[in-house]
């Protein structure tokens, strides 16, 4: 069986898409064609507006061991291009996770290994059971990150704790990710416990305002990368914009009639 990406809308969800990392024996290891079906993935879920939200897991309550040293060896082989361009199909993924107008959730149990650590760190929010381990694994086999691990970290933590974790390359829990802020939420393990507890999230943040999700998305990735002022007046565009929009009207108008909104 090879490795691969399944997509599914799974019948007790109200309007979330799985996308479950599957790679039978291997602990769902990473593979190019997963990468290539994430994109094409999210790509689809954009343009589908009954898919509010998008849940990333792995398949038998394991979330990803990260990359395949054994393809890793044979790429030694090869001229080193080869692995440049799978790299680069990674970064793909990973900025679609990031660009994705929904809010994008990692179901993360058993552990997230190396580039399955930044996998998790790419989406909005992480839900993981309570024994999950999380690990940037490199250093130990004498690699350094990819997939935007070292960003996330750096952008996340301060300096030292950024460094602790990928030189160190031992497993975190997800009990400490939960005290530092980068997990949401702490599960309960069990089978299926994890990605369940994703779905509900994820069909719960798919009943609000679409429109006012995809901003507040925008809203957060540029809050880093810009000045007080000039985030303020990010803020003074979307708003307005917001306002004058057809869900800004009925989520308003709900509010005043003591009702659920109803977004289309």
């Amino acid at each position: 069986m090879s490795a691969e990406l399944l997509a599914a809308r799974p019948p007790e969800s109200e309007s979330t898409l799985v996308l479950t990392l599957s790679n039978p024996g291997a602990r769902n290891a990473l593979h190019p064609d997963m990468y290539a079906a994430g994109i094409v993935a999210l790509e689809t879920a954009e343009r589908d507006a009954s898919i509010r939200a998008v849940v990333l897991t792995g398949a038998d309550d394991f979330f990803c061991a990260g990359g395949n040293l054994n393809r890793l060896l044979e790429n030694r082989a090869k001229d080193p291009s080869v692995q440049a361009q799978s790299i680069d199909l990674l970064g793909q993924w990973i900025l679609a996770l990031r660009t994705s107008t929904k809010p994008v959730i990692a179901a993360v149990a058993g552990a997230a290994a190396g580039a399955g650590f930044s996998l998790a760190l790419a989406c909005d929010l992480i839900v993981a059971a309570e024994d999950a381990k999380f690990v940037m694994s490199y250093a130990r086999v004498g690699l350094t990150p990819d997939g935007g691990g070292s960003w996330f970290l750096g952008q996340s933590l301060p300096r030292q704790l950024a460094t602790e974790v990928l030189l160190d390359a031992k497993p975190i829990s997800a009990a400490r990710l939960h005290a530092l802020g980068l997990v949401n939420r702490l599960v309960k393990p069990g089978p299926g416990q994890i990605r369940d507890a994703a779905i509900a999230w994820a069909d719960e943040l798919g009943r609000g305002s679409p429109n006012a999700t995809s901003r507040i998305k925008a809203l957060v990735a540029a809050a880093g990368e810009q000045s007080l002022l000039d985030q303020l007046n990010f803020e003074r565009d979307h708003f307005v914009a917001s306002l004058h929009h057809r869900e800004g009207l009925e989520g308003i108008t709900a509010f005043l009639e003591k009702r659920p909104a109803r977004y289309r």
